[in-house]
């Protein structure tokens, strides 16, 4: 038996989660699985029931499960809320509390499907494979911030923020998935190394797993030019591993 603990969420949420269970009961039923679906609140929804965006017992919960299934949380009946007490913060709390440090978004485009891109045909005719690597509990998401008064007005500032083990973890990620998908596999560090003192750290963090990762391919590229690139040659890019 498999625990998943359910969090529908907000909005769509729970549309797309009661879908997405019936997928689940078919591949049970398909392929002998026993799947025990354990509900639990977080986002807006338990703010309306426990005035917080996530509790311990739904920390408790995913903690205690084999999987999360979660639907999105958030929507303008809460937006008027602190910063501290809105629905997303479920989100982050639960990355801190699961230790969910890297999160996987893969971009694929089948040749098939091409017509329906909005990007030149000549640039899609192979199609895309490209997996994001996106780092998930650091950062300025979880740095100090705070909103004060100065010179009779508000000032308000966010700390992106940095080690040198969370960058390392993530970058490990990266090049293991890296050799996962083949010889022809190569990683693009996207920074802002050009201007932050963490986008310098985390380049010289990167360099030094790559060097141990000979048989990969590393380049590092700033984020403003990645961002044109992957419009102007998206079969250039394979892992775009970032902050």
């Amino acid at each position: 038996m498999y625990k998943i603990a359910v969090i529908e969420g907000d909005g769509i949420g729970p549309e797309v989660i009661r879908e997405t269970i019936k997928v689940l009961d078919a591949v049970s039923k398909k392929h002998n699985l026993d799947f025990n679906y354990e509900y639990c609140l977080a986002g807006g929804a338990s703010i309306d029931k426990f005035d917080v965006p996530l509790t311990k017992e739904t920390i408790n919960i995913c903690k205690e499960s084999d999987s999360v299934l979660l639907g999105a949380v958030g929507g303008p009946k809460w937006d008027n809320l602190p910063g501290s007490n809105r629905p997303e913060r479920a989100l982050l709390g639960l990355r801190s509390s699961l230790g969910l440090y890297g999160n996987l978004r893969p971009a694929i485009l089948y040749p098939e499907l091409s017509e329906a891109s909005p990007l030149k045909k000549e640039l899609i005719e192979n199609g895309i494979d490209i997996m994001v690597v996106r780092e998930l509990t650091g950062g300025i998401y979880f740095g100090k911030r705070d909103t004060y008064k100065r010179d009779g007005e508000e000032v308000s500032y966010d700390i992106e923020e940095y080690s040198t083990s969370e960058i390392e973890r993530i970058a490990r990620l990266a090049f293991k998935l890296a050799k996962e998908r083949g010889s022809a596999s190569k990683i693009t560090s996207v920074d802002k190394a050009n201007v932050l003192d963490s986008s310098r750290l985390w380049r010289k963090v990167v360099k030094r797993v790559g060097e141990e990762n000979p048989e990969v391919e590393l380049n590092n590229m700033y984020v403003d030019n990645c961002a044109m690139q992957l419009i102007r040659q998206p079969s250039q890019f394979d892992i775009i591993l970032t902050s």
